[in-house]
């Protein structure tokens, strides 16, 4: 039987290779590009800060939320499966460098001038660096904790993801113009190859739980 340990490093990576650092960075880019250091600087640790929030909203009270509303932990892993899927096929076969969450939105490029609260927000934390695939995905992979220490252990895989959002934003005006067009394509399809691995495991533990459930409540089990 697999270890809980695993289960926030497995989160950590699905968050990374949901979010693609690289990716992001191109993404970042025309937002960030003509702010000044020490602006960049700020909204590094803005948008961290704008991501702990959310991780901790996810694990710590995603899941109340849901049931709240009526919708099942094993149901969200598929639907969260599902999702990762169709974000991580079309990078694992190089069709899109940038994946679906990023490329909702295509902000345009700030004017000198412009404070760097106005972006902060949106869209830099929304959506090019969080969205509900992320939430889903979050609140799945903490439904499956059975205690405090439980709990503890998903909000520090989910700090280091915010942390890698933070240093990949700071990094953006820095490092992208070294990184070739192609060392993007080829990293972002192994970033796809494992999103999609994940993808499938969720698919199979959700599916799993959900035939568990129905044979309980027909009485088979």
């Amino acid at each position: 039987m697999r270890s809980f340990a695993s289960d926030p490093a497995l989160m950590f990576l699905a968050l990374l290779a949901l979010y693609s650092p690289l990716a992001a960075l191109s993404s970042y880019l025309p937002v960030v590009g003509r702010f000044s250091q020490r602006d960049q600087l700020r909204l590094a640790l803005g948008l961290f800060t704008n991501v702990v929030i959310f991780v901790l909203a996810a694990i710590w009270i995603g899941e109340p939320l849901l049931r709240l509303l009526g919708i099942s932990t094993a149901a969200l892993s598929v639907t969260g499966g599902i999702a990762l899927l169709y974000a991580g096929v079309p990078m694992m076969r190089g069709i899109e460098e940038v994946v679906p969450e990023q490329a909702s939105a295509t902000p345009d490029t700030p004017g000198a001038s412009e404070s760097w609260r106005s972006v902060l927000f949106t869209p830099l934390t929304f959506p090019l660096t969080v969205g509900g695939t992320s939430f889903g995905l979050i609140v799945a992979f903490a439904s499956r904790g059975n205690s405090i220490a439980d709990e503890l252990r998903f909000t520090v895989a989910g700090l280091a993801y915010a942390l890698v959002t933070g240093v990949t934003l700071y990094a953006a005006g820095h490092l992208h113009r070294r990184v070739s067009a192609q060392m993007r394509l080829i990293l972002s399809r192994v970033a796809g190859i494992l999103l999609t691995a994940i993808a499938v495991t969720l698919l199979a533990n959700g599916g799993a739980q959900l035939v568990v459930t129905s044979l309980r409540e027909l009485g088979v089990l």
